[in-house]
């Protein structure tokens, strides 16, 4: 009897070992050829190398220049501010370990990655709603717009953005932080995010998963239903101002936000992913659709060649963005067994973690005209250029 006891006390010592945490995690990345690892190396250094730039560019230019010190271009500095750090928390440990056979990243350092990349994605969705509805206050309320968004309230919502992004991550963290692991450490990612850290544990994570979906469900729905109803407001107060120029004026000021509001990242785990992304494609597609069904019939009635040319140039941007965002939905989500597919979930992360923050603030603020403008005074009183 004593014996059998041992043997059983032994036996769930030896069970509660196997489902202690591992001290680290191997980020798979991008297993390939050595010229591969680095060509790959160098087209993503560069591109962050970029990205940090036209960020710091974007803040050091809104910062320097008083006629850009306005609620708009407050909002695209916080943006900027974001981005900047949001692809610093991913891109140098990838970078790393495409020079280094040693790819490991401790269990304290992927929840810690993990933490503040949730944050970022979670306030930038909020952030974009608040943008929204700033434009939204900006068209249909002009005269009352500079008295609502005063200073004070800029950075409110800023800082009510920054907040609900913490919170829902310190939530989520606090589900996955539970999770066991029991001795398994590869991760099929170049970095630590949910989907993948939910597929290795070891322990039931339902809990975890339902808690990502919920936190999930409300930060995307609800920015994205301000989105739309923002939108659906400004179209309706744009087709009646009298003159074309004034219509195509209005529009150029919300045309970058429609943009990257598209173009936004993708970050939920399978379950929001399969619930929800039908539904999203559906609503944000059908509003496209209107609204451009009312931008195209308004731009026909702009009498000059000229005035139509130039109306439909400013909305290029944003047609391809759709393209180019529904494109890449429909391949990913709209055939079978494509989220069981890692290298895809790769791609997708590519797309959303390094090239959209790379071409965020081309699309909204360096071609923006008051912002070229303020960078060549700069550059300018710099004595950069003649």
């Amino acid at each position: 009897m004593p014996t059998q006891n041992n043997n059983s006390t032994l036996h769930s010592r030896m069970e509660e070992t196997n489902q202690t945490n591992v001290p680290y995690f191997i980020l798979l990345g991008f297993p390939s050829a050595a010229e591969l690892q680095i060509l790959l190396f160098v087209l993503f250094i560069l591109s962050y190398l970029l990205t940090l730039l036209e960020n710091l560019i974007i803040i050091i230019v809104v910062r320097l220049n008083n006629s850009l010190h306005k609620p708009m271009y407050y909002f695209l500095c916080n943006l900027s501010f974001l981005e900047f750090w949001y692809v610093t928390i991913i891109v140098p440990k990838m970078l790393a370990d495409f020079l280094t056979q040693d790819k490991r990243i401790s269990f304290q350092g992927c929840l810690t990655q993990l933490y503040f990349f949730v944050t970022f994605v979670c306030t930038e969705y909020i952030l974009l709603a608040v943008m929204a509805y700033d434009r939204y206050l900006a068209i249909c309320y002009p005269l009352r717009y500079p008295a609502i968004m005063s200073n004070s309230l800029c950075a409110r919502l800023s800082a009510g953005c920054w907040t609900c992004g913490l919170i829902t991550s310190a939530i989520k963290l606090s589900f996955i932080g539970r999770l066991k692991y029991c001795g398994t450490d590869k991760i099929n990612h170049y970095f630590c995010d949910i989907s993948p850290l939910l597929n290795v544990s070891c322990t039931d994570s339902s809990m975890a998963e339902l808690a990502d979906f919920i936190l999930a469900l409300m930060v995307i729905m609800v920015p994205l239903c301000v989105v739309v109803l923002s939108y659906i407001y400004i179209i309706s107060t744009v087709l009646k101002i009298p003159s074309a120029q004034g219509r195509k004026k209005a529009f150029s000021t919300c045309s970058s936000h429609l943009t990257v509001a598209s173009c936004s990242d993708t970050f939920v785990n399978e379950m929001v992913l399969l619930g929800m992304c039908g539904f999203i494609i559906i609503i944000t597609s059908t509003t496209v659709l209107i609204s451009y069904g009312y931008i195209v019939a308004t731009i026909l009635r702009i009498p000059s060649v000229e005035g139509r040319h130039k109306a439909f140039s400013t909305c290029t941007s944003h047609i391809m963005a759709v393209v180019l965002f529904f494109g890449t939905a429909f391949f990913m989500y709209g055939q079978p067994g494509a989220l069981a597919s890692p290298n895809q979930g790769k791609v997708v992360s590519v797309f959303y973690t390094i090239v959209i923050p790379m071409l965020n603030p081309l699309i909204y603020s360096l071609r923006n005209k008051e912002v070229k403008d303020a960078l060549g005074r700069l550059l300018k009183r710099k004595g950069f250029v003649c």
